[in-house]
Parts: C-alpha cells; sequence; structure tokens
C-alpha cells in the first residue's frame, strides 16, 4: 500500500501550478512559482522555464512528481501544501 502523500496522478494548470491527486485520494492544487523565482542550482533551473516545467510527470516507484532531468519533489511536503490550500 501506497503512503498516503505519494502522488498518483499530476496535470499541469499553467504556469507552476499543479494539480496533485494523492495515494489517500486527496485531490489538491499547487502553486509552486515561488520556488523558482530565484536560481536553485543545476537540478532545478530549468524548472523556472514554464515549457520545461509544464514535462512534469508522476514516479510510481517514488511517488511523487518528477522531471526529464531528474529532478523531484518530497511529496510529503507537496500534500502538505495542497491541504493548506484546500
Amino acid at each position: 500500500m501506497n503512503a498516503p502523500y505519494e502522488i498518483t496522478a499530476v496535470e499541469h494548470l499553467g504556469g507552476h501550478r499543479l494539480r496533485l491527486t494523492f495515494a489517500d485520494g486527496f485531490s489538491g492544487d499547487v502553486d509552486l512559482a515561488d520556488r523558482f523565482e530565484a536560481p536553485r542550482g543545476p537540478m532545478f533551473e530549468p524548472l523556472r522555464d514554464v515549457t520545461y516545467f509544464a514535462t512534469v510527470a508522476v514516479d510510481p516507484e517514488i511517488g511523487t512528481v518528477v522531471w526529464p532531468n531528474g529532478a523531484d519533489l518530497a511529496p510529503d511536503v507537496l500534500h502538505q501544501e495542497a491541504l493548506s490550500l484546500a
């Protein structure tokens, strides 16, 4: 069984916004624009570009969102952020 905060689906909503569905059935939106305003190092630098950010996918093995360059974000943090905006 997946941990409740593992991500099972993602939808890019435009800009740096994502709609996330979690293993516990909760679905919520997050806006990650603030995280990518300033440079965050070589792994996250490409995510500042909205076109690249839109290539987001779910990695079912680790239960979170990922990008083609290997960048990922902690699913428990995303779950907490989505809950706080619900």
